[in-house]
């Protein structure tokens, strides 16, 4: 049976961005339901329970170019990820900015402070602004307020593990990059604490400085597969599997779940093999071995989907870009066959980065994605935007840009709302299964 993807549209990373919720402030109490063993209620950035929820909404066709700009951040970092090197900003006169798309609640430090962490699963790091931080937003972690935060030294093993460290005090400093920013750090520990789970001696970043805007503004938190990502860190507790339902764009309730650790996973589920990349071992790359559209398999050249961990080639799932992306040669093959379908009647538009849109109704055919032992058939909703008054419509997805040189076939949250996507690493596969996340 094939795993069927429905609605979505969105704006996401996947690591895990921290909104430290002063205690004036709070939560909406309807907001405010605990999270219970070790599963956490998912919300989209524009839930009513979402301090980044813009107080004001724009154009439907602003938005739309808001989220492309956004996403062509995240691409920019992805592809300096794969390539193993640091992005250099883009000229444009649009700043280029990530921000996060689904958020989780988290607690850290004794007392806790709580935190709403933006999920990113192509990231292992975890880095908190903290007090003094300059260039970081005025909402900071307190770590003279926490009786369990401790610096790490330079002799600590995890000092290894981060890029650019640099020991000019007792403290481990280290720099890096997010995007087309900078971030200067000092390896630090304190309990994290997920629903009921406390994890002691977490090892995070507690950043003293950003050079740039591309910096989730209140941290990060990441479930990708490196040394110093959640599921490394928590290996005892959580096995390395997880699971997650992100909401749709369009429910009033906005809630889905992230589930950490192999209970309660669901027995249902199609699998792909999970692939590692030796040089980025933090993406989760799967085998896409060809795309449907309709009945009909579009002719890709099988150099377009093929894995190759010297390049860094292949197809990954990622939470934190929107629209999905595909090498040139699998777009346009996937969008001249879609446009064949929907008939040479249809009047065609363009809005912004999406080259295929229409102004009237249209009949789309589905579009199947097709894994090594897996196929996911997106409905329309998955894959076409509307406007507001529904009378433009496009397909939502792109060839990376043109300025951008990536070998990168990306499954964006659009493509995995209202779908269970399972990560079970000591198996080595990525399942996906139909569930109702909002």
């Amino acid at each position: 049976m094939t795993p069927t993807l429905h609605p979505l549209l969105p704006i996401l990373l996947f690591s895990v961005t921290l909104f430290l919720a002063p205690p004036s402030q709070g939560l909406n109490p309807k907001c405010d339901a605990p999270d219970r063993g070790s599963t956490l209620q998912v919300l989209h950035v524009y839930s009513p329970c979402s301090p980044f929820r813009p107080p004001k909404a724009g154009s439907w066709e602003d938005s739309v170019l808001q989220t492309q700009s956004k996403d062509q951040a995240r691409l920019q970092y992805l592809a300096s990820l794969v390539a193993g090197k640091s992005v250099v900003p883009i000229a444009s006169g649009r700043q280029l900015v990530q921000s996060p798309t689904y958020i989780v609640r988290a607690r850290i430090g004794t007392p806790p402070q709580t935190l709403l962490m933006a999920m990113d699963t192509s990231n292992d790091a975890a880095w908190v602004p903290c007090s003094g931080c300059v260039g970081c937003s005025s909402t900071v972690f307190d770590s003279s307020k926490s009786s369990t935060f401790k610096t790490l030294g330079c002799q600590a093993p995890q000092c290894k593990q981060v890029s650019n460290p640099t020991c000019d005090t007792s403290s481990c400093s280290y720099n890096t990059t997010y995007g087309g920013s900078s971030i200067a750090a000092n390896l630090s520990q304190d309990t994290l604490t997920l629903a009921a789970d406390p994890v002691s001696g977490y090892t995070f970043g507690c950043i003293n400085k950003v050079v740039g805007n591309s910096v989730p503004p209140q941290g990060l938190l990441g479930l990708g597969r490196g040394p110093l990502s959640l599921l490394s860190q928590t290996q005892n507790l959580y096995q390395s599997t997880f699971s997650y339902c992100l909401p749709s764009f369009r429910s009033s309730n906005f809630s889905g779940s992230l589930r950490l650790g192999p209970v309660g996973q669901p027995k249902r589920i199609k699998y792909t093999q999970l692939l590692r990349n030796p040089r980025r071992s933090s993406l989760y790359y799967v085998n896409m071995i060809g795309i449907r559209v309709g009945r009909k398999i579009v002719d890709i050249p099988p150099s377009a989907l093929a894995f190759d961990p010297a390049t860094g080639a292949g197809t990954i799932f990622d939470s934190g870009t929107v629209y999905a992306r595909l090498v040139a040669p699998a777009y346009t093959a996937v969008r001249d066959e879609f446009r064949r379908r929907v008939g040479a009647n249809s009047t065609l538009t363009s809005l912004g980065g999406f080259d295929t849109c229409y102004s009237g109704p249209i009949v789309a055919p589905t579009i199947t994605f097709m894994f090594t032992g897996m196929n996911v058939t997106l409905p329309p909703d998955n894959f076409l935007i509307h406007s507001s008054a529904g009378s433009i419509m496009c397909l939502a997805m792109a060839a990376a840009p043109d300025n951008l040189n990536s070998v990168l076939n990306v499954i964006a949250n659009m493509q995995q709302q209202n779908h269970r996507i399972l990560i079970d690493v000591p198996n080595s596969r990525l399942g996906v299964a139909r569930e109702l996340c909002s």
